[in-house]
């Protein structure tokens, strides 16, 4: 019984539906072998035409019963087998022994239980019965010739039972192998299945997010996590990521690492890209991808994305997998680490760096009177000027732990904008139309006011900095965002942020200028935070010419629910003109 324990479930259960295959054939060899007495008994003498059909008829109920048992009875295969290959022998040897004439044409019914023995029992087995009838032909043909009957030779028995031994030997070989194939596929489909198994808890439990899209950004699945980052409900899918106004900068980011990598093998990879997602609202009239993306958001969220070609036989089926991972809060976490390091540098800093810097600097001025050469003159401004950085720099220090209790009277952004326009422009000495005001909007937001003048006011020199200088190369504009909310956005017409950067856009002493602190766009977040804001730097779709979408970047402040009528932004605009 070891071939038996030996085998697999799904491969015992294809040896079941082969004895059924075989008790189904031995049923109509039965039948034909009746039709065959009932239409032609000349092969058949009178002598032995009852006991041709009475064997018939035992054989046809015997294998109706070896078809029953197949089905219902599923114990002892083997057992079941050597019996059913016994009786078709013998019904086949009496057969052989009823008739006078046609005995060869009786001889290749032996192929059958022969073959069903090679295919379904052991080899030792299937070579005994092939031994067996060899034997029962070769005393049958011993016989017939001392009895002086006319029968089969004892050569063609002699070769009957070759042939017989070789069929039995080449289907054994071949059989097995299937058998042995089908363990081992067996064997790989179970590995698959737990494969498979586990892979779905992982991708189900990671708290990264995985987005299966194809080479247009249609999506086609998406674990739990990215539905979550992304606002989508549970089988949303089918529509593309551009389709969605919400998720423009992930179709943006997954459209530029496509241009990155071009036709690269699968699984290249590019640099790592940032997006933030906002929350959506419908507004009863989307578009249909608006409306298959039905799932909801009540907060942004900062992602981080990368993306993988999945290998596919052809660029039809071409699949792209989409890796988010929210890094809100490990930027949160970071800054605050950092904060807390600065907050033990700060209370030192009165003492320990100002004191010497102003002495410093009042040493510079003192010794600027008397020198008057130029070479002497260069050296006391290049200290004059880091005195001035470094002042700068713990002015911004100091300045952190200046902004906790904010003021939340309401503020109207119209009046404010100007009045800071008008400023800004007159301290920096630029032109009136370089800076441009477009939209304000008409209801309050809470925000103090000497905050926002603070962060407006770094994001406009940061500004000023790349701008080309042209008529409107600064644009100040108030937006309504999906969710209700107000945005102010600030852009220029200077080259945009590079992703490597923008990982470290928000990051306490990063800066890209040899005279910047890095701290100003850390302050100017902070702040925000402090009055329930958030500044951020986004890549956004713009209508460029000949209705081609282009991408541009720029900061974006977005305010706390606004205190008028919720979502009622007067007459703020969802695009302003840029």
């Amino acid at each position: 019984m070891s071939f038996w324990s030996g085998l697999s479930a799904e491969s015992r259960e294809t040896f079941w539906r082969s004895l059924q295959a075989l008790s189904a054939t031995r049923i109509v060899i039965s039948l034909v072998l009746l039709a065959y007495l009932m239409f032609d008994r000349r092969d058949v003498p009178t002598a032995g035409l009852y006991l041709y059909t009475e064997t018939c008829i035992a054989y046809l109920v015997m294998a109706g019963a070896f078809a029953l048992a197949c089905l219902y009875v599923r114990t002892r295969f083997l057992g079941q087998v050597v019996i059913q290959i016994a009786v078709d022998i013998a019904v086949i040897s009496v057969l052989y022994m009823a008739a006078e004439e046609g005995r060869g044409s009786l001889v290749i019914l032996y192929l059958f239980p022969l073959a069903g023995a090679a295919i379904l029992a052991p080899r030792v087995l299937a070579l005994f019965s092939a031994a067996l009838v060899t034997l029962f032909l070769l005393l049958a043909s011993l016989y017939q010739a001392f009895m002086g009957i006319n029968g089969m030779p004892i050569t063609q028995a002699g070769l009957y039972g070759g042939a017989f031994f070789a069929i039995v030997l080449v289907v054994s070989h071949l059989a097995g192998k299937l058998i042995r194939q089908e363990e081992l596929a067996t064997r790989h489909g179970a590995d698959l299945q737990i494969q498979l198994a586990i892979n779905q808890i992982v991708i189900a439990d990671v708290a990264d997010g995985i987005l299966v899209v194809d080479r247009d950004g249609h999506i086609f699945a998406g674990n739990p996590a990215a539905q979550q980052m992304l606002g989508l409900a549970n089988g949303d899918s089918g529509f593309a990521l551009s389709e969605v106004a919400a998720l423009e900068p992930v179709a943006f980011a997954f459209s530029e690492w496509q241009q990155q990598v071009g036709p690269a093998a699968p699984g290249a990879a590019a640099r790592a890209a940032f997006v933030t997602v906002k929350p959506y609202r419908d507004s009863g009239g989307g578009t249909a991808g608006t409306a298959a993306w039905s799932g909801r958001r009540d907060l942004a969220a900062h992602l981080k994305l990368r993306f993988a070609r999945v290998d596919t036989v052809d660029e039809a089926s071409e699949r792209c997998v989409i890796f988010l991972q929210d890094v809100t809060a490990i930027e949160n976490q970071a800054q605050e680490l950092k904060l807390a390091s600065m907050g033990r540098l700060t209370a030192s800093i009165a003492h320990e760096v100002r004191n010497p810097l102003s002495a410093i600097g009042h040493a510079t001025a003192l010794l600027a009177e008397d020198l008057h050469e130029p070479g002497q003159a260069r050296l006391l401004k290049i200290v004059g000027d880091n005195v001035t950085r470094v002042n700068r720099m713990v002015e911004d220090i100091l300045q952190l732990s200046r902004k906790v209790q904010p003021n939340g009277a309401p503020l109207l952004l119209g009046p404010f904008l100007n009045e800071l326009k008008t400023e800004f422009d007159e301290t920096q000495g630029v032109a009136d139309d370089i800076v441009w005001l477009g939209n304000t909007g008409a209801v309050p937001v809470r925000f103090d006011a000497l905050h926002l003048r603070e962060v407006v006011i770094n994001l406009l020199t940061n500004a000023l900095r790349y701008a080309s200088g042209g008529v409107g190369s600064i644009r100040v504009y108030v937006v309504t965002d999906t969710a209700g909310g107000m945005e102010l956005h600030v852009q220029d017409d200077g080259p945009g942020i590079t992703p490597d950067v923008r990982a470290h856009l928000f990051e306490p002493f990063y800066t890209t200028s040899s005279k910047g602190t890095g701290l100003g766009l850390y302050l100017a977040r902070e702040l925000c935070l402090n009055n329930a804001a958030m500044l951020d730097y986004e890549y956004r779709f713009d209508a460029g010419g000949f209705g081609v979408r282009a991408a541009s970047g720029r900061f974006v402040i977005s305010f706390a629910q606004p205190l008028g009528a919720r979502g009622a932004i007067g007459n703020g605009n969802r695009k302003a003109t840029t």
